[in-house]
């Protein structure tokens, strides 16, 4: 096991993915998903909640087209996608069990930063609307010159903008792709959710059921104060 690897250690800084880490938005995403599928009359595939956890919504609306041999449907599949996700999350923001704490009590002593695939208006709404963008100094999103998840630049750009080498860093994901970006990117990372099988138990360093687990919140205490 590499528990240790964060245990034993004190990072320079902290970067946290958004959906289904921050905040409780995967199963809007998921909600999404299906109603975009109902509204084009398709049917979703075996097994695409799985494949699709992570994935940018643009990729997502592609892999939504070709999985249900409407490739020329990928742009509109991608357009809905969004729109129906951003208003779910208007309708009913909540933070992940545990991230609030963590985030705020990190914030007193490292520079934090919030790694994306999402778009950055809805990833700034809903932490301003959990009462938590203010604990971040630093918002890094998939855009032209910025390569979505799990290519390594967001994670990379986001320690860089922490003003810390990525080895210093601390990524914390739920997803396998958002863990493999920031394993590509140097970091150390924090998987959260119960950990599968290797070889894709070993993207992360530690893993927690929750940002609640007691053991990491005294690491958290002891590790990360002045």
């Amino acid at each position: 096991m590499t528990a240790h690897r964060i245990f034993s250690w004190s990072p320079s800084a902290l970067v946290f993915d958004c959906d289904g880490t921050l905040m409780d938005t995967e199963r809007h995403w998921q909600e999404a998903r299906t109603i975009t599928f109902r509204l084009f009359g398709l049917t979703p595939p075996a097994g695409f909640a799985d494949r699709a956890k992570g994935v940018h919504y643009v990729e997502c609306g592609a892999l939504m087209a070709q999985e249900t041999g409407k490739p020329d449907l990928a742009d509109e599949l991608a357009d809905t996608l969004l729109s129906t996700f951003t208003g779910l999350v208007e309708e009913d923001p909540v933070t992940m069990p545990g991230a609030a704490a963590l985030v705020r009590l990190a914030a007193r002593h490292r520079p934090l930063a919030v790694a994306s695939n999402c778009p950055r208006v809805t990833v700034e709404s809903c932490l301003d609307r959990a009462g938590l963008l203010g604990c971040f100094q630093h918002v890094v999103v998939a855009g032209e010159e910025v390569r979505p998840k799990p290519e390594p630049d967001v994670y990379r750009a986001a320690a860089r903008l922490c003003g810390v080498p990525p080895e210093e860093a601390l990524a914390v994901e739920d997803s396998l792709t958002g863990m493999e970006s920031a394993r590509r990117a140097g970091l150390r990372v924090i998987g959260i959710g119960t950990r599968p099988p290797d070889p894709d138990g070993e993207r992360a360093d530690l893993w927690v059921t929750s940002l609640a687990d007691p053991e990491l919140l005294s690491w958290a205490r002891s590790r990360l104060g002045p």
